[in-house]
């Protein structure tokens, strides 16, 4: 099996993997970053969003092997101490129910409002749309986003 290193939350991780493993798979397997979660496997639910270069990408479809000098970040890479305006409005919102969903939703959601800061309801229903949640806190999503938004832009 070949080796990598990649860099994952600001440091170079190395490990050995299979051409076609998923980097889901590596994250959790090989790294211990259990916070990205599996969900579909198929890339439609958005539970293992990660950011590549700081777009939200979905990792159970990204093979390994196509990955090489790109910043990954994970939820535990979002922020150090657990204190990102999204992680804080998803606490003051209580928005999970089950969690399980959560940080793919969180990492879409910080991808989104780094691109931008003042969005409509709309937009954040748009840039939303990919993440699904079988508990349906849509609303509290929603909300959530909006508040952080407000939060990063004071």
């Amino acid at each position: 099996m070949p080796n990598y290193t990649l860099q994952i939350n600001g440091e170079k991780k190395s490990f050995t993997a299979d051409e076609d493993t998923p980097l889901l798979w590596v994250l959790r397997d090989e790294l211990n970053l259990v916070g990205t979660k599996f969900g579909c496997g198929i890339a439609q639910c958005g539970a293992c969003t990660v950011h590549i270069d700081g777009v939200a990408t979905r990792s159970c479809q990204m093979q390994v092997s196509i990955l090489s000098d790109e910043n990954i970040t994970t939820i535990e890479g979002l922020s150090a101490d657990g204190k990102h305006p999204i992680q804080e409005a998803w606490k003051e919102l209580d928005v999970p129910q089950c969690g399980y969903c959560q940080s793919g939703q969180i990492m879409t959601a910080s991808a989104f409002l780094s691109e931008n800061k003042n969005p409509s309801e709309e937009e954040i229903r748009q840039a939303m749309h990919g993440n699904i949640c079988r508990c349906a806190s849509y609303n509290r999503i929603e909300k959530a986003v909006k508040l952080a938004s407000e939060k990063m832009s004071s």
